[in-house]
């Protein structure tokens, strides 16, 4: 199907609405996916209700999404087991005794927002860890957690797509080869793709700007309202209080560790062919069987013990496990509309070359923001931007940045995103409070980026 015209749009932006209004993303996603199919199925519900609950089964047969699922529900129960073991409370403890610096509100998310500069290897990893090793300095020291998720998130894709050394730049860098040797462009598609770093407007934006929030306290829209959520103080907590750090701290690093060792396997000694989705699902199985070990060996844990806090933190994970799966659903039904396909139309006609630029990032955000999900973005968008930018005679680099910060921003705004509903889940906040309080941050960093590409685009056309 080409698209369906302006119900291609619509429909998404009627999920993304409602998510906000109503804050049930469940429903908001189970709405739209039937009304979409009523559209794609001539507005018959019978043929409606069976195609969604097939599109629902079919998702598993995509390896790549049943991995990510199962690093869903896996890091649940690893994050579980480092809370029941004792680790964060004895990093935590640890920190106040040794650290007096990061003992703090602004230290706390210092530390988070550290973390996920450091870790670039993959956006769900740096959520992750950023989230999970933050969140009881932050609990403790009365940041929101909604203000630690804005900093997991926002460090994670800029800083990815920033330092492509890992799946990112092997995507970016096969697109634009691809171009290269369909003879679209000229060039080295590696120093296409480094020059491009510097045309990345929002990532750098949105990576200064988080730190200034951070430095300076500024809370604005939502986020002036965002409250803190109060440390545990249940017996368990009571009895971690001379537990050693390690029990968390060495956790991270197998998970970390495990993640450029999975990609260079998947990628048959080349890191940056290896599988993503794979390599982070090799890298939760090894730090679970790791865990098992080290806690139930050094008599931490029982084996009970164990497998009780793995269940309970997989049970944790199942209603964002849901919500990622109904966001992958509704990527499949909006490709079903032709989404993509009529917003590409919206920049094609006579358009002045010095705005090509900006239009790339304002559609690359709305493609984003609509089917949420930037790596999809950038497979559909960059194509036609490198074809557009050769054909007016615009710098080829200006165009990549465009399309990978279009994308960053809209996948930043978007409810539907697994990225942001992974920050979500690793800062312990609600997602729709995530979404809301993250979205004047992002605007402000668009804006920005808007401004620059029309500069930019009037200086190098």
């Amino acid at each position: 199907m080409e698209n369906l015209g302006l119900f291609s749009v619509l429909i998404p932006l009627f999920i993304i609405i409602m998510a906000i209004i109503t804050k049930d993303v469940v429903v908001s996603l189970l709405s739209g996916i039937f009304l979409g199919e009523l559209v794609i199925h001539q507005f018959n519900p019978l043929e409606a209700i069976i195609a969604l609950l097939d599109g629902f089964i079919g998702l598993f047969a995509e390896g790549w999404i049943a991995k990510t699922l199962f690093f869903v529900l896996l890091v649940g129960a690893i994050i579980r087991l480092i809370n029941d073991s004792g680790g964060a409370r004895g990093f935590v403890n640890y920190l106040s005794q040794k650290q007096k610096n990061i003992d703090s509100p602004k230290g706390a998310l210092l530390l988070a927002y550290f973390l996920g500069v450091i870790i670039f290897i993959e956006s769900s990893i740096t959520a992750l860890v950023a989230g999970t090793v933050a969140k009881p300095l932050c609990d403790k020291n009365g940041v929101s957690r909604e203000k630690l998720a804005f900093v997991c998130d926002s460090t994670s894709a800029p800083i990815c797509s920033l330092i492509p050394f890992n799946a990112w730049g092997a995507l970016l860098l096969g697109l634009i080869v691809t171009a290269i040797d369909s003879n679209v462009i000229e060039g080295e598609g590696i120093s296409l793709l480094i020059e491009s770093i510097l045309f990345n407007f929002y990532s750098l934006i949105t990576v200064f700007l988080v730190l200034l929030v951070i430095l300076f306290d500024i809370n604005i829209g939502p986020m002036r309202h965002a409250k803190p959520h109060q440390p545990e103080t249940n017996s368990m907590t009571q009895t971690h209080q001379n537990k050693s750090p390690l029990l968390m701290i060495l956790p991270i690093i197998v998970l970390i560790a495990m993640v450029p060792i999975s990609l260079y396997y998947t990628g048959n000694g080349e890191i940056l062919k290896g599988s993503g989705s794979t390599s982070v699902f090799y890298s939760v199985i090894a730090t679970l069987g790791f865990i098992y070990f080290y806690y139930v060996i050094g008599k931490h844990l029982k084996h009970k013990e164990y497998f009780n806090s793995l269940y309970a933190g997989i049970s944790e994970m199942i209603p964002i496990a849901l919500i990622l799966i109904l966001a992958f659903l509704i990527g499949n039904v909006i490709k079903d509309l032709g989404t993509a396909n009529y917003l590409a139309t919206l920049i094609q006609g006579n358009i002045p070359p010095m705005l090509l630029p900006l239009l790339i990032f304002l559609v690359s955000a709305l493609t984003s923001f609509s089917t949420g999900t930037s790596w999809g973005t950038f497979s559909i968008m960059m194509p036609i931007a490198l074809a557009l930018g050769a054909n007016f005679g615009v710098d080829i680099p200006l165009m990549i940045g465009a399309v990978i910060s279009g994308g960053i921003f809209g996948d930043h705004v978007s409810p539907i995103s697994d990225t942001t509903i992974i920050s979500s889940m690793a800062s312990g906040c609600d997602h729709i409070a995530h979404v809301r309080t993250q979205i004047p941050y992002a605007l402000i960093g668009a804006g920005l980026a808007s401004i620059l590409y029309l500069v930019f685009g009037w200086m190098m056309v």
